[in-house]
């Protein structure tokens, strides 16, 4: 059962909602039928290392750079 995100253009809320096969969400505020899917969040974006600002590991790639180049695994 998938989660989407929309924004109600009768009322502008946006909110998430689960939908079951061909089911047509409502607007919770307006009970409105009239909605934009919206991209989800985490849809979007890379890995997280760029994002938080941390090196990779030299060796594994792990985003939790310790001494000599390497996470604290290596």
């Amino acid at each position: 059962m998938p989660l989407y995100e929309y924004e109600c253009q009768q009322c502008g809320r946006h909110f998430e909602a689960l939908v079951r096969g061909t089911a047509k969400p409502a607007c919770p505020s307006c009970q409105g039928t009239d909605l934009t899917r919206l991209l989800s969040v985490f849809a979007v974006g890379g890995n997280g290392a760029a994002a938080s600002g941390a090196s990779p590991c030299d060796t594994c790639a792990e985003p939790r750079r310790g001494t000599g180049g390497c996470c604290p695994m290596h």
